[in-house]
C-alpha cells in the first residue's frame, strides 16, 4: 500500500514539473537569450566607439607626449619619426599664416601621433602655443595645418580672505589661482595704493574661472567684489553698459580712471619722481621727472590709456623709448626698452592696456627696468601724484537695469561674514 502511494506522489511531481516547462520555461530562457545578445551588442557597441585625440581616430596610432627642449626646433622632433626634411620644410612654408613653426617655445607641450610600424612614422604633430589653443600639422600625402580652440568651462567661484601678510598670500591661502591677483589690481587700482595693503585689509570676489582639460588656465570675468582698506569699504560691480566692460561703485560711478595706474606688473619702484636724485650712471645729482618699476626683463610694457604714438625710436640717454599723446593734456612716454612691440610706430593709435614695447636697460641704465614719464599740460609731473579724471558713470538710460545687478551682487558680497578669522556665509 505504501509503495502504491509513493508511485502517485512521483507521478504528480512529473506532471507539475512538466506544467512548468511548458508553461514558463521557454518563456524565462528567451529572456536570458534576449538578455544575453543585447548585452553583447552592447558590448560590441562600446568596443566600435573610436578613441579621439584633437579630432583625430587614434585607435590604430602610437601617442607620444612631450614639451618643447631648449633650442629645440621642429625637424629635431620630427626626424625621428621618419619625416624626411623635404616634408618638414613644406610644412612649414604652408603653415606660416597658421602658426609659425620658428616660434616653438621652450616648455610647451606637443603630440605625435605616428603609425604602428616599424618606421614608426609620424602621422600628425600637435602643438599647443598656449592653454587655450591647439595647432595640428598634418604629414600625411597632403602637407597642412590647421588651429583649434580647445572648450573653455567656465566655473563660478567665490573667494574670501583676510589678509595677513601680502594679497597674493592670501589667494594662495584659499588655494585659488595667482592669476586673480593682477585682475582685483586692476579693478580697483583707482581706489587702493597695493603699496599700503596692511594686515587686516580683507577682501570678497565673485568671478569665473577658466578651465580646460580639468585644469583652471584663466580668470574669467569678475563680477563682483568688496575690500576694505585701512577701515574703507570699497564695492566693485560689473556692468557694460554698451560701451565696454567696467566696474561701477555703489552709486553708480566709475572705477576706472582714464588711465592705468601703472604700465607693467613690476617687482617693486626702484626710483621715484625726484628733483634730486643721484644718478646711477652719472654719478651725480640731477632731476629725475620719472618713475623707474624694477622688472624682469622683457616685461610687456602696456600704454596706460587710449591715444597716438609720437614718437618710438633710439636715443641715445632714453634707450628704445616710446612716447603717447593721449589728448590735449595728457601725454606719457616709456623708457629703456629692450624692444619696442611690433607695428608700434609714430602715427599708429593705441588702445588702453595695448603692449607697446618690452622690459630691457637701452641707454642710461644699470639693470632692466622702465622709467615712466608723465606730461600734464604740457609740463612733466609726478605720475603716482598726478589726479586724473574718471570714466563715464552709469547712464540714466541704464540706471533701472544697473541697479538691480547692482542689488543682487551687493546681496551675495554681504552675506559673507567674517567669523574667527574665516569667512562663512551668514545664514538667511
Amino acid at each position: 500500500m505504501k509503495v502504491k502511494y509513493v508511485f502517485y506522489a512521483a507521478l504528480a511531481i512529473v506532471v507539475v514539473g512538466m506544467v512548468f516547462l511548458v508553461e514558463f520555461l521557454p518563456n524565462g530562457l528567451n529572456e536570458i537569450g534576449e538578455n544575453k545578445i543585447a548585452k553583447s551588442d552592447m558590448v560590441t557597441a562600446e568596443a566600435k566607439e573610436p578613441k579621439k585625440l584633437f579630432g583625430i581616430v587614434v585607435d590604430s596610432l602610437n601617442v607620444v607626449e612631450d614639451k618643447i627642449k631648449r633650442n629645440q626646433n621642429l625637424a629635431d622632433i620630427l626626424v625621428k619619426y621618419n619625416v624626411d626634411f623635404v616634408k618638414i620644410n613644406e610644412l612649414a612654408k604652408k603653415s606660416k599664416s597658421v602658426f609659425d613653426v620658428r616660434k616653438l617655445n621652450y616648455g610647451r607641450k606637443y603630440t605625435i601621433l605616428a603609425k604602428q610600424d616599424s618606421l614608426n612614422t609620424a602621422t600628425h604633430f600637435i602643438y599647443e602655443p598656449n592653454p587655450f589653443e591647439y595647432v595640428v600639422y598634418q604629414l600625411k600625402d597632403t602637407v597642412q595645418a590647421f588651429k583649434q580652440e580647445k572648450p573653455i568651462e567656465y566655473r563660478e567661484k567665490e573667494l574670501v580672505a583676510k589678509i595677513n601678510s601680502s594679497m597674493y598670500e592670501a589667494i594662495l591661502e584659499q588655494d585659488a589661482s595667482p592669476l586673480l591677483v593682477n585682475r582685483l589690481v586692476d579693478v580697483f587700482a583707482w581706489q587702493i595704493d597695493f603699496f599700503r595693503i596692511q594686515k587686516g585689509d580683507s577682501f570678497k570676489v565673485i568671478y569665473e574661472e577658466q578651465v580646460v582639460d580639468g585644469e583652471v588656465v584663466g580668470i574669467g570675468q569678475i563680477k563682483g567684489a568688496y575690500f576694505e582698506h585701512f577701515g574703507n569699504a570699497y564695492y566693485a560691480i560689473y556692468y557694460d553698459q554698451g560701451s565696454g566692460v567696467d566696474y561701477f561703485d555703489e552709486d553708480g560711478n566709475s572705477l576706472r580712471k582714464a588711465f592705468l595706474r601703472a604700465p607693467l606688473n613690476y617687482t617693486r619702484i626702484s626710483s621715484r619722481y625726484s628733483l634730486r636724485r643721484f644718478h646711477p650712471v652719472q654719478k651725480r645729482y640731477k632731476a629725475h621727472l620719472g618713475t623707474d618699476y624694477a622688472a624682469p626683463r622683457g616685461t610687456p610694457i602696456r600704454t596706460v590709456g587710449d591715444g597716438i604714438i609720437t614718437d618710438a625710436r633710439y636715443k641715445r640717454n632714453n634707450g628704445n623709448y616710446v612716447k603717447v599723446k593721449h589728448n590735449a593734456n595728457y601725454t606719457t612716454q616709456y623708457l629703456h626698452m629692450n624692444k619696442i612691440a611690433k607695428g608700434i610706430k609714430p602715427g599708429v593709435k593705441v588702445k588702453q592696456g595695448q603692449t607697446i614695447g618690452y622690459v630691457g636697460s637701452t641707454g642710461l641704465a644699470t639693470g632692466p627696468h622702465l622709467c615712466f614719464r608723465f606730461w600734464k599740460n604740457g609740463r612733466q609731473v609726478d605720475a603716482l601724484k598726478v589726479e586724473l579724471p574718471p570714466s563715464e558713470p552709469i547712464k540714466e538710460e541704464h540706471r533701472e537695469a544697473y541697479e538691480e545687478v547692482k542689488e543682487e551682487i551687493m546681496a551675495r558680497l554681504d552675506a559673507i561674514n567674517l567669523v574667527n578669522d574665516s569667512f562663512v556665509a551668514s545664514a538667511d
